[in-house]
């Protein structure tokens, strides 16, 4: 990144920093130092690894599926470069660019890079609406905030299967030839056109791909994907149940505890500063203090960012943070054409 994105990221860890700050400081507990059971850091810690593990078997299943050779360790320094560029880019735009890169070190081509994360992509949106499918019948009833919250979710993975849904279609209409009239009245050049119909045929091909997959290992994909994402919205209910066995886990309980953090998670992919600049301390504060006995909040929402957020900046950094920052640095200065995408 150049010297300007450098600061935009300081600026907003630091803004990150002060909302942590300032919600521990207005719910700092009348006992002392608010802190967590050791039962409870490695319940959350054992989820962050299973959700790690769970998310790169589903990349390495996917892309041997349709017979690309992809070793387990590999994917999962897919998946950590991933996170860190996501973790420090705004509007995580350096996932995809890092994934993209990591892939092309392995030895993999320019098609099986683009084939491999479209298929990420695709089975992230699709378990991620099987999940909020799954929440909505286990939590029939149990509040009136618990459609709309799902209704988010729901909403955000239909929109991105939706938009590749048109992208097919447009695929199969003007993947080759002169840009059309609609294309030419929004200002769509034909150097642009040209651009989007490269995408527009991988995105075909990719299709193509899917259709002819190994279904057994497509399955072993999906139920890879599934589990990543529930594994990821455990983290709070271990936390807050772990944290204090006083607390009563009931279904009427524990709803808020699954649904906010699943609607932060993917309603922050929309904030555009990194790591989102505050915006996801302070919406944890306004939505789940009530839920979280107040003896245990603060130190809830410090650990709980810490095992979804900043242990994936540690690791990722550790396991792939020099092939993500190259990455970003290329993707910045235009030097590589790599697809750009929602991160999981």
């Amino acid at each position: 990144m150049n010297r300007s994105r450098w600061v935009i990221t300081g600026l907003s860890f630091a803004l990150m920093f002060g909302a942590s700050v300032w919600v521990v400081a207005t719910n700092w507990p009348t006992g002392g130092m608010p802190t967590l059971a050791w039962s409870a850091h490695g319940a959350a810690l054992l989820a962050a690894m299973l959700e790690v593990m769970t998310r790169s078997l589903k990349i390495q299943a996917s892309a041997h599926a349709v017979g690309l050779p992809l070793r387990f360790g590999t994917a999962l320094r897919v998946c950590l470069g991933g996170d860190f560029a996501a973790s420090i880019t705004p509007a995580r735009s350096g996932a995809e660019p890092a994934r993209f890169l990591v892939l092309a070190e392995s030895g993999m081509g320019a098609a099986g890079r683009v084939l491999v994360l479209f298929l990420e992509l695709f089975l992230e949106m699709c378990s991620l609406a099987i999940v909020c499918l799954l929440l909505a019948w286990a939590f029939h009833g149990r509040g009136a905030s618990i459609g709309g919250l799902l209704g988010l979710v729901g909403g955000y993975s239909t929109a991105v299967l939706g938009a590749g849904a048109i992208g097919l279609l447009l695929a199969r209409r003007s993947a080759n030839g002169p840009p059309p009239v609609w294309a030419s009245r929004i200002g769509l050049g034909a150097a642009r056109w040209r651009g989007i119909q490269r995408t527009l045929r991988q995105l075909r091909s990719s299709v193509k791909a899917v259709r002819t997959a190994n279904p057994w290992l497509m399955s072993i994909a999906a139920v890879g994907s599934i589990m990543h994402v529930l594994f990821k919205v455990s983290t709070l209910p271990l936390l807050v149940y772990l944290g204090d066995r006083s607390f009563a886990l009931t279904m009427d309980s524990l709803a808020p505890l699954v649904l906010w953090p699943l609607a932060l998670f993917y309603g922050g992919v929309v904030v555009p500063a990194p790591g989102g600049g505050g915006f996801i301390e302070g919406a944890f504060a306004a939505t789940l203090k009530d839920a979280i006995p107040s003896g245990i909040f603060a130190a809830t929402l410090i650990w709980w960012r810490f095992y979804t957020f900043y242990l994936y900046i540690v690791v990722g950094g550790i396991a792939a943070g020099n092939a993500a920052l190259r990455a970003i640095r290329r993707n910045d200065n235009g030097d590589e054409q790599t697809p750009h995408g929602v991160v999981s």
